[in-house]
């Protein structure tokens, strides 16, 4: 069946309800029925929940082949407790078939390629997929198609009983005997766990993995000890100094500097940018340096942003800082100047992952959005972008909170070059799509702006403001003018992987390439 975004999806997934992507507004008013947290049992008085080793722990919560365990990645490339703790249960529990719903999965997690191409780990849902993992279910060596969601898509999964985590593991910076843990403090700060609240609360059995022990109690937790089951303490849980990526600093490309600009003029052309407006900025160079120059016209209209959410990075929490924001609630930390910031600074908060994005509660932040700026690996004449697979079809990125702010900002621009290398950005049809076209406002390019014919406002503002735009087709044949059209990937039949539509239906799939070949 062919999907609003034009993508073949094949009736063979279409089963238990499964529906594909219907536009955004497709789900809005549908029930979902919530599945409760999970159950309760009277337990006796504990003056400690530690336990000697991770092995320990997973017997303590009844571990056994087959199960599902959740992780999160508040520190990024930096995260060691994933492949700790799947090194403990295949390899001295020997268990098997056992499936990865994680927050994100990267290139610190190579080894577990490893246990995918021996058949103990045979699931995985997340939101990214990089390294060597991305290579071997690209390869198609993983027994079941990968799922692939949103950061608002994952707890609406999980909170509607989509995914069942059996025991969640809570990568803690900083845990008291019993459980209470924060990302703050000790040798691995990372600062926001809003990606590991939603597992709390839903496992069936949930292990804190620390390295600093701290006095009872320890306060304000982000996830608290009425959920914890064990506390392992082990020598390290990670490298904090891995969280932030070449990809989370400000460009000082001149390329970048100027596509950046140029989005600050069309957020100032806007009717929404007004005292109190919010917004969100993706990670990105150029999306990043979109802050210098939208606080430039803030200062020409005596403005202030009311309050900015993310993945937070310095340049935010150097705006909080000048008190030109109000608020910042974070849910993830993408560097140590955010690390360093939340809890310390005045008017820094911590939210969880469906506070920030889940579609199906009663109040997500991203539907207050006014703007988001955003990055694109590609971006079709549809607007459709994709943020996961590269040029080659391999998986190697991640939807993240893409799609969500996307679909609840009032206006979403799309920041990137018009080609990368021999690559064209602006093309015909993306590999994949991540974020669909109708969510899709303005694209910045070095070449020009675009603006989606969906929105004629957005035209009238900037022909308003004497800003000068192109259609995207325009686009998409200079950069094909620059680099040529590139030749047609070619796709076995098998599905690798499957990418939820941040309300549950079926956006794309991504397809074996062929020929493909594992180095």
């Amino acid at each position: 069946m062919k999907n609003a975004v034009g993508r073949e999806i094949p009736d063979s997934l279409l089963v238990n309800g499964r529906e594909v992507y219907q536009g955004k507004q497709y789900m809005d008013g549908k029930y979902l029925q919530k599945a409760a947290p999970r159950t309760r049992r009277y337990e006796k008085p504990q003056e400690s929940k530690l336990l000697d080793s991770i092995a320990e722990a997973l017997r303590h919560c009844g571990a056994k082949s087959g199960m599902t365990f959740s992780f999160h990645h508040h520190l990024r490339d930096g995260d060691y407790v994933v492949n700790m703790v799947m090194k403990a249960a295949i390899e001295e529990l020997g268990l098997e078939e056992l499936t990865i719903a994680a927050s994100s999965l990267g290139s610190a997690h190579d080894p577990i390629a490893g246990y995918i191409e021996d058949g103990k780990v045979v699931g995985i849902q997340t939101s990214g997929i990089r390294g060597r993992m991305g290579e071997v279910v690209s390869a198609g060596r993983l027994k079941t198609p990968a799922i692939i969601r949103s950061h608002g898509g994952r707890p609406r999964a999980i909170e509607g009983g989509e995914v069942h985590i059996d025991i969640a593991f809570i990568a803690a910076p900083t845990s008291d005997c019993v459980g209470n843990c924060r990302g703050v403090g000790g040798k691995s700060d990372c600062g926001s766990m809003g990606y590991a609240m939603t597992d709390a609360k839903y496992a069936d059995h949930v292990v804190v993995v620390t390295d600093c022990l701290v006095d009872f109690p320890n306060f304000p937790a982000s996830v608290e000890a009425i959920d914890v089951d064990a506390v392992v303490v082990v020598d390290s849980i990670g490298n904090p100094k891995k969280i932030a990526s070449a990809a989370a600093r400000i460009s000082q490309n001149p390329r970048d500097l100027m596509m950046a600009e140029n989005v600050a003029k069309v957020i100032a052309s806007t009717p929404w940018f007004q005292d109190g407006f919010s917004f969100q900025t993706g990670v990105g160079g150029p999306s990043l340096a979109a802050n210098l120059f939208l606080e430039q016209y803030m200062d020409q209209r005596n403005i202030k942003m009311g309050w900015a959410i993310g993945g937070i990075c310095g340049p935010m929490v150097e705006l909080l800082k000048k008190g030109k924001v109000g608020k910042v609630i974070d849910v993830q930390d993408f560097d140590l100047d955010a690390v360093n910031s939340i809890h310390r600074t005045e008017h820094h908060y911590e939210m969880s992952a469906s506070q920030y994005a889940n579609p199906a509660n009663k109040g997500a932040f991203v539907n207050k959005l006014d703007f988001v700026v955003l990055a694109a690996l590609e971006i079709d004449t549809g607007f459709n972008v994709n943020v996961l697979t590269g040029s080659d079809g391999v998986l190697r990125g991640a939807p993240g909170g893409h799609p969500d702010t996307a679909a609840g900002s009032k206006v979403c621009v799309i920041v990137t070059p018009l080609v990368r290398g021999r690559m064209a950005t602006v093309c015909e049809h993306v590999v994949t799509v991540t974020t669909p076209g109708d969510c899709v406002d303005v694209l910045v390019t070095d070449y020009g702006i675009a603006v989606n014919p969906l929105r004629p406002d957005l035209i009238q503002c900037l022909d308003e403001a004497g800003i000068p735009h192109v259609t995207i087709e325009a686009l998409k044949e200079k950069a094909y003018s620059l680099v040529g059209r590139p030749d047609d990937l070619e796709w076995e039949d098998q599905v690798v992987a499957i990418l939820e539509a941040r309300d549950g239906t079926i956006l794309d799939v991504v397809r074996k390439i062929k020929p493909f070949t594992l180095e």
